[in-house]
C-alpha cells in the first residue's frame, strides 16, 4: 500500500473520483470496492486525528469537513466510511500509551472502527477486562484492523481497542440507503482485553487525551462527534443539488410564464433557491462546529452547541433533499438514478441516533442563558 499522505488537495480529489465512479457498484455490492478504500487511505483520511508521535497527521476538523464533503458529492457511503474511521482514530488516542503503540504498531494507516453503542458487557479480571457482546452498525467492518468497542461494566461505560483477528462479522446491513458504508454486526465471544487498550466513556466525554499536544486531542466526544456523522450528508447534498439541476435544467431555462407539466419556470427556480440556500445553512453551521472545535478545549456550552448544530444542519439536509427528490419527476426516482441515490443516503445517514434533535436539545438548553421549564 503507498505511503499514506495528509488531505492534500490532489489526493482527496483523487478519492472523490475514484468514490463517484464506483458508487453504483459499491451500492449493488453492499461494500466500498478495494480501490475505493485504497484511495481513501492514501488520501489521509484514516490517520487525519492519528497522534503526530504515531505517525498521524493529528490533523483539525474544518479541514476533515472540507475534504469528506468533497467525498460525498459522488459516494455517501465513501464518504461516511472516510469521516467516521478518521473519527474513530481520533478516539483511540485516549488510550493509554501501550494500547496506542499496538494499534498503530503497523503504521498510522491502520483502519480502527468503532462500536460506540453501549452493547457488550465486560467483567475485570486481573490486568484487564472479559469482554463480550454483539455491536450493530459498525461502518467499515470488513476493512478494520481493529476495532474500538463500548461496554458496560459495573463501574461504567469503558471502550476497549480489540485487534481484527478477535472478531466476527455478521452480515446484517440491508438498509435503504448508505447501501456501500457495509455497517455489519461485530461478534465478540468472551475476550479478555489488558487495561491498556482500555478507557473510560468518561474520559472520552472530558476530551483530554493522554499527553495531548493537538488540539484535536482536547476535544469531547459530544464536540466533534456529530461533525463526522454530518459532513458526508452536507458532500451527498451538494450532490444531489447538482444532479437535480441537470435533470430540469430545461426547465430552468424555458421562457418566463412557460408551463410545463403544469409547474411554470418559477416554481423550479423557488425550488432550487430555497434547497440551495437550506444547504448552505447547514454548511455554514457545520463550518462554526468545525471552528469551534478547532479551537480546543471546548466548554460545556460550545459542547452542547455543537450537537444541537450538527443535528439542526442534518434535518435541514434532509428536507432540502427530499423536496429536490419530489420536484424531480419520475426521472429522477428512477432506480439507477443518482439523485434518489443521494436522497436515500442523506434519510438514512440523517436518521442516526446521534443526529436527533430531541436528543441533544435538553443538553443545549442547560447549558445556555436561555429559559428552562424542566
Amino acid at each position: 500500500m503507498p505511503t499514506p499522505t495528509s488531505l492534500s488537495p490532489d489526493t482527496v480529489r483523487e478519492a472523490a473520483a475514484v468514490a463517484a465512479k464506483r458508487a453504483a457498484e459499491a451500492e449493488a455490492n453492499r461494500q466500498l470496492t478495494p480501490d475505493v478504500v485504497e484511495a481513501i487511505v492514501h488520501a489521509g483520511f484514516v490517520r487525519h486525528f492519528v497522534p503526530a508521535r504515531y505517525g498521524g497527521a493529528a490533523g483539525g476538523f474544518a479541514e476533515l469537513l472540507s475534504a469528506v464533503t468533497q467525498v460525498g458529492e459522488g459516494c455517501a457511503s465513501a464518504a461516511w466510511f472516510a469521516s467516521l474511521t478518521a473519527g474513530t482514530g481520533r478516539l483511540a488516542a485516549y488510550l493509554p500509551e501501550e494500547g496506542r503503540q499496538e494499534v498503530w504498531a503497523e503504521g498510522p494507516h491502520t483502519v480502527v472502527v468503532g462500536g460506540l453503542v453501549q452493547a457488550g458487557t465486560a467483567e475485570p479480571v486481573p490486568g484487564g477486562w472479559r469482554v463480550r457482546g454483539q455491536w450493530p452498525y459498525v461502518s467499515g467492518i470488513a476493512h478494520s484492523g481493529w476495532a474500538l468497542l463500548c461496554a458496560k461494566t459495573e463501574r461504567g461505560a469503558r471502550f476497549f481497542a480489540v485487534p481484527r483477528a478477535s472478531y466476527g462479522v455478521a452480515d446484517t446491513w440491508f438498509n435503504s440507503g448508505m447501501r456501500a458504508t457495509g455497517s455489519n454486526t461485530l461478534i465478540l465471544d468472551e475476550t479478555e482485553v489488558p487495561d491498556a487498550r482500555s478507557v473510560a466513556l468518561d474520559d472520552l466525554l472530558a476530551g483530554e487525551a493522554p499527553g495531548a499536544q493537538a488540539p484535536c486531542h482536547r476535544v469531547p466526544m459530544k464536540a466533534g462527534n456529530g461533525l463526522t456523522l454530518t459532513a458526508p450528508l452536507l458532500g451527498a447534498a451538494r450532490g444531489a443539488l447538482r444532479r437535480w439541476s441537470e435533470l430540469v435544467g430545461d426547465k430552468l431555462l424555458a421562457p418566463a410564464g412557460a408551463i410545463s407539466g403544469g409547474v411554470g419556470r418559477a416554481s423550479y427556480e423557488l425550488i432550487l433557491a430555497r434547497a440551495d440556500g437550506e444547504v448552505d445553512a447547514a454548511a455554514l453551521l457545520l463550518r462554526r462546529v468545525a471552528e469551534v472545535a478547532d479551537q480546543a478545549p471546548v466548554g460545556a456550552l460550545h459542547t452542547a452547541r455543537n450537537g444541537r448544530d450538527c443535528a439542526l444542519a442534518a434535518d435541514l439536509l434532509a428536507t432540502a433533499v427530499d423536496r429536490l427528490l419530489r420536484s424531480s419527476g419520475s426521472r429522477g426516482q428512477s432506480e439507477n438514478e443518482a439523485l434518489q441515490r443521494h436522497w436515500r443516503d442523506v434519510t438514512t445517514g440523517a436518521g442516526h441516533a446521534g443526529l436527533q434533535l430531541p436528543a441533544v436539545a435538553g443538553a443545549f438548553v442547560s447549558q445556555s442563558a436561555l429559559p428552562s421549564t424542566g
